[in-house]
């Protein structure tokens, strides 16, 4: 093929992008930047939750040198820093061995606190991984901007999930080494008061999230599809078996993994139902938390978006109503097409509410004086029908109570907001 028809063909795709949707039916969301010097590479993750306050809390991430909890106020839209990592553990370091990453699940306790840890970054060449302390766990509360600071529970392992149950005093932590094939992810109980750690065992999945249900039992996936449920009452972790609808989880699930699959987790207010999203799998699950049998009974509540052929989803939340929300990317016509989609009790399968687009395109500058584009300012684009959208996957989700719905997308680090879809 000569290299005059690869250009045209490469226009005639070009100009296509987009094309297949009008304009009108995308959803318009407004963009707010995260502070660039808190996420210089212009990455960030799932680390984003609603204070009781009506903020939203947020984790950034700068590789080799630190990390910060960004506090975004709705109502003025401004962005304040308010924990940084190295000021707040005492500790300065760079490279490997920084608090690179706030990449966790961030939670609410019913105080109000927002619960939230620090993760490593990536190894430079020759950098040992032995050479990252391990990360902290840290509490800060909005009422009186301190917080507090944990040991480090597992030496060298980063943290990627916390939950808190405040009425027991206790938080749980899942921590990861970011080995590969599989992750090392320890299931830690965390007692409030005394700062001491009770390590339950390598569960080994990576990016483990913990819920918490009614009854105060917390949940932990194990590597190849089993489920560990600690019961503070005893003391026990049990190993549970799954089921969707009956049936043992199929491989096109990536329910069952045998090296593990990233799966998204969260519960609903009354913590009697968790609902699931693996990453890769296009489907949403459910699962009845309420029973005290040995085994967790789940359903599948539909496909997130029909016909699709390859998605990804990375952010998923349930909100205050109760409702579930996916951000998912979808590849079509060489580019990642940005999805949200949404499930309340009752519905007989999610809805897909359409494509997001920035309704603010120039909300950031994204080339300087010299008009080159900015470094790590790669991840939105203008398709041809006028549409401004992320090129890349969605990174977490967060409905709050003022009727919106909090998007995170990379490059610049940027957080998207749109009125909850009717």
């Amino acid at each position: 093929m000569s290299a005059r028809v690869i250009v045209l063909l490469f226009l005639s795709i070009r100009a296509s992008l987009g094309a297949e949707i009008p304009k009108a039916q995308w959803l318009r969301a407004s963009a707010h930047v995260i502070p660039k010097w808190t996420a210089p590479e212009g990455e960030g993750y799932f680390a984003i939750i609603e204070g009781h306050n009506g903020r939203l809390y947020i984790g950034t991430h700068a590789n080799g040198a630190n990390s910060w909890l960004v506090e975004f106020t709705p109502k003025t839209g401004k962005m304040n820093v308010v924990v940084d990592a190295q000021k707040a553990t005492g500790v300065k370091a760079s490279g490997f061995a920084a608090q690179a990453k706030i990449h966790s699940r961030n939670n609410a306790g019913r105080s109000g606190k927002i619960y939230f840890c620090t993760k490593q970054g990536y190894p430079a060449k020759g950098e040992p991984r032995s050479k990252y302390p391990g990360g902290y766990p840290m509490v800060y509360d909005p009422n009186t901007g301190k917080t507090e600071v944990f040991p480090i529970s597992v030496k060298h392992h980063g943290l990627i999930s916390i939950t808190p149950d405040e009425t027991r005093g206790l938080a749980y932590l899942s921590t990861c080494s970011d080995s590969r094939p599989f992750d090392r992810t320890h299931f830690v109980v965390l007692d409030l008061k005394t700062k001491k750690y009770r390590d339950l065992g390598d569960l080994e999945h990576m990016y483990a999230f913990i819920v918490v249900d009614s009854l105060s039992r917390a949940y932990h996936p194990i590597r190849g599809g089993d489920i560990g449920r600690y019961d503070p009452e005893t003391g026990k972790l049990d190993r549970l078996k799954q089921t969707i609808d009956g049936k043992p989880p199929t491989a096109e699930s990536h329910l069952a993994d045998e090296n593990g699959h990233p799966i998204n987790w969260d519960i609903s207010p009354d913590r009697n139902t968790l609902y699931s999203v693996p990453m890769s799998g296009n489907t949403l699950y459910a699962y009845d938390l309420s029973n005290k049998t040995k085994s967790l009974k789940g359903r599948k509540l539909g496909l997130l978006l029909p016909g699709a052929k390859g998605s990804d989803c990375r952010a998923m939340c349930v909100g205050p109503t109760g409702t579930v929300w996916a951000s998912v990317t979808q590849q079509v016509m060489g580019y990642r097409r940005h999805h949200l989609v949404s499930w309340r009790p009752g519905d007989k399968k999610p809805s897909d509410h359409g494509p997001v687009a920035v309704a603010n395109p120039d909300y950031t500058k994204f080339k300087g004086n010299d008009g080159k584009p900015l470094a790590y300012h790669h991840g939105f684009q203008t398709l041809s029908n006028g549409v401004f959208t992320s090129k890349y996957v969605t990174m977490g989700v967060c409905e709050g109570k003022d009727g919106f719905v909090n998007l995170l997308v990379m490059h610049p680090y940027t957080l998207l907001r749109l009125q909850t879809p009717r």
